[in-house]
């Protein structure tokens, strides 16, 4: 009888453990939806770049070779398209302004659009290979970085004017405000993260990314002054003081990141990079943060965003044909699509 019981005893936790394994299987991210999207309007080659979820407004922008399109963040449908561009990549939203900002890096150009009707409203000339773009609430400008002119062209939101430009130094890749009054900017051939001013426009701090190297993807927690860098050469998340510089922890991840959200909610930190891949980390302390796991995406799906109302991630992607002479290889056009992953 004793023997019976060790027996059932023994058969209720494999039950519960499978159970418990079951469970943590079905809280892990994984693909729930897929969106795909014909070739733009004008577009010679098939180019995406940074996504942007409104989720108040539950919208999602898509930087699309010529055009900006903006679907529904719950199912998909287009919601319109910002075109006539060409070559978009970054999208910001003023809201107490009722503005949007989209760069033009082939035209040196921000195209400013209201994000009620999605027209587009006026201009403000940047710089050549305008990229990425940041919306800071404490000065209440656009910061928009020029990635070859190695600056950055600052607009006043309200007006739409030009109100300064900065010499970087050097590349600048994504950067974040932390609406205390800085930005932070990555710096990417000089394997360095720069803390900007953004009533004065002057550079206050330079910090290596050590141990990363070519950092592209920036997200913040705003609340615990914490930057999150992600580089290419190394491939490294770093996580560094906002106030100091300092590393406090560093993890490895797969090749050719682009992108890096902060969820304070949840306390995670998500990574994509263009291997195909997505790392998400969980800070359990200001000072100490753990890897959570590491979602298996396609190839090309470097860029991302982050919908903070149902914690799903959107990355784009499209086909790719073999590489060519030069060992790139190349989107096929009207291959592009987005994938939504959640738990």
């Amino acid at each position: 009888m004793r023997g019976g019981i060790v027996a059932v005893v023994v058969s209720a936790a494999v039950i519960a453990l499978a159970g418990l394994a079951t469970a943590r299987a079905a809280e892990s991210y994984h693909q729930l939806k897929k969106y795909n999207f014909p070739a733009a309007e004008g577009s010679t080659r098939e180019y995406f770049d940074y996504i942007m979820v409104d989720s108040a407004a539950r919208r999602v922008y898509l930087s699309h070779g010529t055009e900006i399109k903006v679907i529904d963040a719950d199912n998909g449908s287009v919601v319109g398209t910002i075109g006539g561009l060409k070559l978009t990549h970054g999208v910001a939203v003023a809201d107490e302004f009722g503005r949007g900002f989209i760069t033009d890096g082939e035209q040196g150009k921000v195209i400013i659009f209201d994000p009620k009707t999605l027209k587009v409203i006026g201009e403000a000339k940047a710089d050549k290979d305008a990229d990425s773009v940041v919306y800071d609430p404490a000065s209440r400008r656009v910061f928009v970085m020029n990635g070859d002119p190695n600056s950055a062209t600052v607009i006043d939101a309200k007006s739409g004017n030009v109100v300064g430009t900065i010499a970087l130094g050097g590349g600048p890749e994504f950067a974040v405000a932390d609406g205390k009054g800085t930005v932070f900017v990555n710096i990417e051939d000089k394997n360095e993260l720069v803390a900007v001013d953004s009533n004065t426009l002057k550079i206050k701090s330079r910090w290596p990314v050590a141990p990363a190297g070519a950092p592209t993807a920036l997200a913040m927690d705003t609340a615990h002054r914490r930057l999150f860098s992600a580089g290419r050469k190394p491939q490294m998340l770093v996580v560094l003081d906002a106030d100091s510089g300092k590393a406090i922890q560093s993890f490895p991840i797969t090749g050719g990141v682009d992108a890096a959200v902060f969820e304070p909610e949840t306390g995670m930190v998500y990574v994509s990079t263009r291997e195909g891949f997505v790392h998400i980390f969980h800070e359990d302390t200001p000072d100490k943060f753990s890897e959570v796991e590491q979602v298996k995406t396609e190839l090309g799906a470097k860029t991302m965003g982050l919908d903070t109302k149902t914690h799903n991630i959107f990355v784009d992607t499209a086909d790719f044909a073999p590489a060519g002479t030069n060992g790139r290889r190349q989107a096929i056009p009207g291959t592009f699509r987005v994938l939504v992953y959640g738990r």
